[in-house]
């Protein structure tokens, strides 16, 4: 009832008639009023209450009942008396001096992994390498065909002079920026640096000064490697704007073999998956799929024809899960074999560092260039590393379990790469291959080191700001890890040590040993314990996008691996084939 309608009433009704209803009226005003008061009291109780509870937190104190309730987790159970002498003795909870001291992402633990264990036989440096010296043809007119050739070709035609770095940047470069976008593969494109770098390259060749196989070539790199002056982000939002002051020692050593930078590729956030802090790197072959990570942008890239070749990392699978969803080569070294000074650390005794590209043989030229030690990165030892292409293959032993090669595990095309192995004649061995609870212990030691690597993230709730937020994500996951016992930690560093030794009884026999995709079992087993791994395109599905397999090898033996790799991806003839970019 509106305002006019109710003066209209009192003026036509009687004396009483308008007492009456003034008194209903104010009855009715006067309840309201109490209801009125009765809501804004409580919520000042409410208010008042809040704000006593934001002053004063929850109290710290560890009685009898936090052990007992703690038990779970450790999958004890104390009696009350133990439980009496925990609270009574050492202060539980008090690390306050230990936090005190501020620490980087750059700062290892004291203790160095060693995949080495007593007697390991190391490569003996026996002279120069030998590469291949087939003729790589004339440069072809399509640009599209130049952005995909091999690093081998693109070398040849740049010490011919039969295109300039300063072109074949820009060819790139362009690519970057068309197929870039969809793909989501981009986090910041070096331009300015890469076209200086381009035109120092020039100057050189025309000089007749030749670095090396890379010299001029344009290449991508996983947004964890240190750029002076350029953004290094990590794929995460709470470190967007994060600038190094110096090169990561991989970007360094490219640069001394001449190679240019034009792009930092995409890596899911903190090294895990392919969602980064702008969104999800796509499969080049079916971008309404996502390329799997974490080397998420530098598979996508190399696959794409939008670098010359790329650097990624792994700890439990970032290069052969992205190269096996987007169709590159990716090569994961033998731990300790390239330097990781100046790339993000996530966990200390498993990162690697490798290159990824579109041929095995590509791997080998890169890895020739950044392998090596440095005092810089104390896990990093002093191995010779030796390429020979040309030596008969008759030598070489392919260990294979006859238990993968049987449906469902393995198609028609994993037992079509077995012989033409053999038909290339290298040694075909059957092995049983070890099986163990490696993934469990895998998890533990990342998780608990990669909680270590992030502590201030959590403990300044910044990890809110992580785009990912699943129960399966890192924040969540490093909230779980607060709660794994240092004794479980520690037990399963010495399972590790088990299992190194496992795997090095499995390697005596045989050089290489092939599985097909990433076989679980030795995929989880072998980043435990360091060993080689080769991801590389073998088929196509009736989707069109590519199936993978991957190879291992013996501590140190990338030599080998990648002479196998290099011969099978020859005899499978599968790289004339290019996702439909549009």
């Amino acid at each position: 009832m509106n305002q006019q309608s109710l003066d209209e009433r009192e003026r036509s009704s009687s004396p009483v008639a308008r007492r009456t209803f003034m008194g209903a009226l104010w009855a009715i005003w006067a309840t309201a009023l109490g209801w009125l008061q009765t809501a804004t009291c409580g919520v000042a109780a409410v208010q008042e209450k809040t704000a006593k509870n934001e002053e004063a937190p929850m109290p710290k104190e560890i009685t009898e009942r936090t052990i007992a309730e703690a038990e779970k987790l450790a999958d004890l159970t104390f009696t009350d008396e133990e439980r009496a002498q925990i609270v009574g003795g050492r202060k539980l909870g008090d690390f306050t001096t230990l936090r005190s001291v501020s620490l980087e992402n750059e700062d290892p633990p004291a203790e160095i992994f060693d995949p080495r264990l007593p007697g390991t036989t190391l490569p003996q440096d026996e002279g120069k390498s030998l590469w291949l010296t087939t003729d790589v043809g004339p440069l072809p007119s399509r640009e599209e065909d130049i952005a995909f050739a091999s690093v081998s070709q693109l070398h040849v035609w740049l010490r011919e002079h039969k295109i300039t770095s300063e072109r074949l940047t820009c060819l790139y470069l362009n690519r970057l920026k068309r197929f870039g976008p969809p793909l989501q593969c981009v986090v910041t494109l070096t331009e300015e640096l890469a076209m200086e770098q381009a035109k120092r390259a020039d100057a050189e060749l025309v000089a007749g000064k030749v670095r090396g196989p890379l010299h001029g070539i344009p290449w991508g790199a996983k947004d964890l490697f240190d750029t002076k002056g350029v953004a290094t982000t990590w794929g995460a939002m709470p470190f967007r704007t994060r600038v190094a002051e110096r090169d990561a020692k991989v970007v360094d050593r490219l640069s001394e073999a001449g190679a240019v930078l034009v792009a930092k590729l995409t890596l899911g956030a903190l090294a895990y998956g392919d969602i980064w802090f702008a969104g999800r790197t796509n499969n080049p072959w079916n971008p309404k799929q996502g390329s799997s990570g974490s080397s998420a942008g530098s598979a996508a890239a190399a696959a794409a024809g939008l670098v010359g070749f790329t650097l990624g990392t792994e700890t439990s699978g970032s290069i052969a899960s992205p190269c096996a969803r987007s169709g590159a080569t990716g090569l994961r070294p033998t731990f300790g074999r390239v330097s990781r000074a100046g790339t993000m650390a996530l966990c200390w005794s498993l990162d690697k560092v490798g290159p990824i590209c579109r041929t095995a043989y590509d791997c080998a030229l890169v890895l020739d260039a950044i392998h090596g030690v440095d005092p810089e990165d104390p896990s990093t030892v002093d191995v010779p590393l030796r390429f020979d292409f040309e030596t008969p293959t008759e030598q070489l032993r392919v260990g294979y379990d006859p238990a993968h090669y049987v449906p469902p595990i393995a198609n028609l095309a994993d037992r079509q790469s077995l012989d033409a192995l053999q038909r290339l004649g290298f040694q075909l061995v059957p092995v049983t291959c070890p099986s163990g609870p490696y993934g469990e212990i895998i998890s533990i030691l990342l998780r608990v080191e990669a909680a270590t690597a992030f502590d201030e993230l959590t403990r300044e709730n910044r990890d809110d700001e992580l785009v990912w937020q699943e129960p399966k994500a890192w924040p969540n996951t490093f909230r779980q890890t607060r709660f794994v016992p240092a004794v479980e930690y520690v037990r399963a560093r010495r399972v590790r040590r088990r299992f190194m030794q496992q795997a090095d009884a499995f390697f005596k026999e045989i050089d290489v040993f092939i599985a097909p995709q990433a076989h679980g079992d030795t995929h989880w087993l072998t980043n435990l314990t360091g060993h080689p791994a080769l991801t590389l395109r073998q088929q196509f599905r009736d989707d069109g996008t590519p199936r993978a397999l991957t190879m291992w090898g013996r501590l140190y033996g990338e030599s080998s691996l990648l002479r196998v790799g290099s011969a099978l991806e020859e005899a499978l003839g599968l790289w004339s084939r290019r996702p439909p970019l549009g």
